[in-house]
């Protein structure tokens, strides 16, 4: 059995699956469409990748928004649960012993709401990435 999307008549498997009905243009788009409750912790992060990456074009790749040069350098997402951050397997690898306090799998890091943002260390993983992927 399927569930029809009311919004925008997409079909699933699951009944009131998550799903954006209007693919966002841009970061701006991608916050505002999002739960209200996650803004704050969106327009958070997004403050931190601008800061660690001023010379990254910000884009929606992958229907997150996205920090691009030449390719995608890191991604976030708001999730029910957590902010997800999306460096990448290897950049998980090598923070690994900086990341043993999260939730970390497959190149993803899910950092909880209900806990301050580790900004110097999204900061470090964001110009890691950055200096591995637009060389």
């Amino acid at each position: 059995m399927t569930w029809k999307c009311p919004k925008c008549g997409r079909e699933f498997s699951r009944q009131n699956q998550d799903h954006y009905c209007v693919k966002p243009q841009n970061i701006d788009e991608y916050i505002v469409a999002q739960d209200e409750k996650y803004q704050p912790r969106l327009k958070e992060i997004r403050a931190i990748l601008r800061n660690a990456l001023p010379d990254a074009e910000e884009r929606i790749s992958w229907s997150m928004p996205t920090y691009w040069k030449g390719r995608n350098i890191i991604h976030f997402a708001a999730s029910k649960k957590h902010l997800g951050i999306y460096p990448g397997d290897e950049a998980t690898a090598a923070f690994a012993e900086d990341l043993v306090d999260y939730d970390v799998s497959k190149g993803t890091i899910r950092l909880p709401y209900d806990q301050p943002l580790p900004e110097n260390l999204i900061r470090r993983i964001a110009k890691w990435c950055f200096e591995k992927y637009s060389g």
